[in-house]
């Protein structure tokens, strides 16, 4: 009978017990705290497990934390010691499990509760903070360090390099747009030394296949909406599915079921509108601005979508993406924020002009940092 091929310490074990060929797996071990600097990603999309592989981090270090002096002399650098964990979460995602503790770790199968080791930060500088404030720790998880400031990956680098301290990264390195999330996910893969890819079941119901890509869609009613490619990066709130044309919800998909619509308009429209508008031509813009806002139907959008998918099998959700709203805003969202077309005082002109949701906007421009109060006048 032909032996086990896989060289893993796993099929040593099992060949030894007299097991026949057959496949075997990596070992899913316990979590290694005694290398010390350690900058650990766990990526994967939404849904996939990322902060419950931090809980059991935080599990695996309860336990190690039991072990004997000896051990700690193997976890420990200085006054640090890895096996004491600090779990920290960005301020703007206050939205989510609000029907958990305060103190909790949670994902979306459960929690842990932290006590005193956990924190909310806004930027990088909070991140020192809890640096400082927490001189003995040696583990850091950072939940969804892709929400921070570039610098933060930098800070985290250098202090496990100097101290010994290992940093865990449970976050998102994809948008919904299936590309980079932002420069900050660039720089954690540039100052990783460890990534743990994880996947999911492709929500949609007719598939079986392993997800890769967070997708982002809109429920109204029965009609799954997916989100246009300009839709804003970053939209915070909770993890229940909800019935709204204002707020979003987000399933891991496969790539077959990954819907997008809108990239082609995007760049072949939107953004030369936009640059046209910043060079002080603003009228075409606006009046495409006017239809997404007053009626879709009648836009270059609809247009460029009915042209791209009209006769895809899946043409009746490409299409679905022009109901849940509040287009034209966010449209002059991403020309504000991601693009820098538009200065501040036309953008406000316009949404006067259009009388367009100005209590929208407000949270949309303040959760992708670049807030702006509608309520101050501008001269042009």
């Amino acid at each position: 009978m032909p032996g086990i091929e896989n060289t893993t310490p796993g099929a040593d074990f099992l060949r030894s017990l007299g097991f026949p060929t057959l496949d075997v797996h990596e070992t899913f071990t316990h979590f290694d705290f005694t290398t010390p600097g350690r900058r650990v990603l766990v990526i994967g999309p939404m849904g996939s497990g990322k902060t419950e592989f931090a809980a059991r981090i935080w599990r695996d270090a309860a336990v190690a934390r039991k072990k004997s002096d000896a051990i700690r002399a193997l976890t420990s650098t200085g006054t640090i010691d890895r096996r004491r964990v600090f779990f920290i979460r960005s301020e703007i995602d206050g939205g989510r499990f609000t029907e958990y503790p305060e103190d909790a770790m949670a994902y979306r199968s459960g929690y842990i509760r932290c006590g005193d080791d956990i924190a909310r930060i806004h930027d990088s500088f909070g991140f020192e903070e809890v640096l400082r404030d927490n001189p003995d720790v040696g583990t850091y998880i950072i939940d969804e360090a892709s929400f921070f400031d570039e610098r933060l990956a930098y800070v985290a680098r250098n202090t496990a390099i100097e101290k010994g301290c290992m940093f865990v990264f449970p976050t998102l390195i994809l948008n919904f747009r299936r590309e980079f999330f932002n420069s900050t996910a660039r720089l954690m893969l540039d100052i990783a030394t460890d990534v743990i890819p994880l996947t999911a079941y492709c929500e949609h119901p007719d598939c079986m296949a392993s997800a890769f890509y967070t997708y982002r869609y809109y429920q109204i009613g029965e009609d799954e909406c997916p989100a246009l490619y300009f839709d804003p990066l970053i939209v915070v709130g909770g993890d229940k599915v909800k019935n709204s044309s204002l707020e979003p919800n987000y399933a891991a998909r496969c790539e077959q079921h990954h819907f997008l619509p809108g990239k082609e308009y995007t760049f072949f429209t939107l953004k030369p509108l936009g640059e046209d508008a910043g060079r002080g031509n603003p009228e075409p813009l606006v009046r495409e601005l006017a239809a997404l806002n007053e009626a879709p139907e009648r836009s270059l959008l609809y247009e460029n979508l009915l042209r791209r998918y009209g006769s895809d099998e899946d043409a009746s959700i490409y299409m679905n993406a022009i109901k849940p709203g509040h287009i034209a805003e966010k449209a002059l969202s991403y020309l504000f924020c991601e693009q820098n077309l538009l200065g501040e005082a036309l953008l406000v002109k316009i949404v006067s002009d259009l009388q367009l949701d100005t209590a929208y906007l407000e949270k949309v421009l303040s959760e992708n940092r670049h807030p702006v109060s509608f309520s101050q006048p501008y001269l042009l």
